[in-house]
Order: C-alpha cells, then sequence, then structure tokens
C-alpha cells in the first residue's frame, strides 16, 4: 500500500491498547475510520483523538462474538462509504489458567471474539476489498499464535488459528491485490493481561515484567510499515524473535523444557493413587470385620 491517506479503514478493539494505537496512526496519515468497540465510553474518547487528525471517524458499538451485530456494523459502514481498503482485525481476549478449568462457555466466549469475530468480518468484507485497487488485511495475531506455552492454551489455539487464517487468506488472493499481514508481539503492556480471566478466583492473572515488553505505539508503528511493505508476517520483541527462531531450529529445547519434572511428577501421582488405593482396602477390610 504506497498511501494510507485518503483511504478508508475499520479497526476492531479500537478503544484501548493496540487498536487504539493502531487506529490514532492511521488517522495520524490521513485514513478515515470505522471504530469498533463494546466499550462505548472508551471508543468514544478514542474517536475523538482520531478526529482531531482532521479525517472522517466513526465510531460503533459492537458485540464481536454475535454474529448479527458484526453483519449490522458491516451495513452501517458500506451504507456510510460503500466500501473499505484496511481491515485490521485486533480485538482479543484472554484465560489464563489450567486448561483443565476451563468452562465450555469459556472456550466458546474466547473462540468468538479471537478466531471467529474476524473470520466473520473478514468474510463479510472481502467483496469490498477485493474490489479496491490497493486493500489490506492486518491481523493481531501474537507470537501465541506461533510458540504455545502454558495455563494460556484457549489462547495459543486462537492465535494459531488466526496465523493459520491470514496466511490462507494471503495465499489465496495475493495474485488478485490483497495484501494481508500476521502482526506477532510479544508482551504488550496493554490491559489484556489484567482483563484476562483467571481460572483461580484467589489467583490473579500474572503481568509479564516489563523489561520483556514492548508498547502498543511501537506495535502501531510496525503495523503502518506492514500496511506499506505488504508484509507476510511481523514479529516484534526480541523475545518474540528468540523463541520463534528456537522453535524453528531448535524444537526439541522447547519440548525439553516443557516437560521438565515430568518424571518427579509421574512417581508423585503413581504414589498418591497407591496411597488412596491402601485407604480404601483398609476401610473396606474395617467395614467386613
Amino acid at each position: 500500500m504506497k498511501n494510507i491517506c485518503g483511504k478508508k479503514a475499520i479497526v476492531t478493539g479500537a478503544a484501548s491498547g493496540i487498536g487504539r494505537a493502531i487506529a490514532l496512526a492511521l488517522a495520524d496519515q490521513g485514513a478515515d475510520l470505522f471504530l469498533v468497540d463494546i466499550d462505548d465510553t472508551a471508543l468514544a474518547k478514542t474517536v475523538a483523538e482520531a478526529a482531531a487528525h482532521g479525517v472522517e471517524v466513526i465510531g460503533t458499538r459492537c458485540d464481536v462474538t454475535s454474529q448479527d451485530e458484526i453483519a449490522r456494523a458491516v451495513e452501517k459502514l458500506l451504507e456510510r462509504w460503500g466500501y473499505v481498503d484496511i481491515l485490521i482485525n485486533n480485538a482479543g481476549v484472554a484465560y489464563y489458567g489450567p486448561t483443565d478449568r476451563m468452562t465450555s462457555a469459556q472456550w466458546t466466549w474466547l473462540m468468538n471474539i479471537n478466531l471467529m469475530a474476524p473470520i466473520h468480518l473478514t468474510s463479510r468484507l472481502l467483496p469490498t476489498l477485493l474490489s479496491r485497487p490497493d486493500a489490506h488485511v492486518l491481523n493481531v495475531c501474537s507470537i501465541s499464535g506461533l510458540v504455545a506455552g502454558g495455563r494460556f492454551t484457549a489462547y495459543h489455539v486462537s492465535k494459531f488459528g488466526l496465523v493459520g487464517f491470514t496466511e490462507a487468506l494471503r495465499a489465496e488472493y495475493g495474485r488478485r491485490g490483497l495484501g494481508v499481514t500476521a502482526l506477532c508481539p510479544g508482551p504488550v503492556r496493554t490491559k489484556l493481561y489484567t482483563s484476562a480471566i483467571s481460572g483461580k478466583k484467589d489467583k490473579p492473572v500474572p503481568s509479564p515484567p516489563a523489561w520483556i515488553c514492548t508498547t502498543e505505539e511501537k506495535v502501531a508503528v510496525a503495523a503502518m510499515k506492514a500496511l506499506h511493505r505488504n508484509s507476510r508476517m511481523v514479529l516484534l520483541t526480541p523475545l518474540a524473535h528468540v523463541v520463534w527462531n528456537v522453535k524453528k531450529f531448535a524444537p526439541w529445547l522447547l519440548d525439553w523444557m516443557n516437560h521438565l519434572g515430568r518424571k518427579k511428577k509421574r512417581k508423585q501421582i503413581a504414589a498418591d493413587q497407591m496411597s488412596h488405593t491402601d485407604q480404601n482396602g483398609s476401610k473396606s477390610r474395617s467395614r467386613a470385620a
């Protein structure tokens, strides 16, 4: 994309964090904006900040877990402009804790926001995006969509899916002129962690240390470069580069680290089972006597 000025862009999760930063960066480069979020109050502030750049900015409340609300938002956008040039799928949430404690409702909620919303929104906007001479879809993925760790399983699954969706779109529509980018930052100083659902009510979700994090403004700068260059994938932060390269060139190392203490844990489980069996046996003999 040679020039962002004058383009029409839609950004989800635009009320705060990375979505807000990308919206302001687009406005600074002269793009008109259609901003979507579920937080009316914070969204209004982003709309006002973006409009100060002299561009048209429309804010729309939309719960992206609802296909009906996504459809209404798209209808409103097309009624206003008739087309869109840039789609930023950014809205995201997280669950932290043991996967075996997650409920089906929590899985559905997270997957609907992180993966299904980008799929539904992209599907509805593809016809108009493909009709534009220089359109782009940028999906805010994560290093978590490339390398998995513990206690964020649902988040990893959704982001792996989003990376795959991005790669498939790029493969299918690259020849037709559509730019597609997977933006994969490492930890970012946003409210993703503080607003995440914890699998343990008495244990808050830990935030990563500041020294391994980047800022939402730096992510926005990288997003603008990706739009201009039609980048396939963008990694941010030294940590993201390190873990991605370790996975590519020494995947056994990550697997070994994830299995540290496995033998000890298996022995503990076996001992617990034996103790439980002995206790039950003792109770049975006592009743028989």
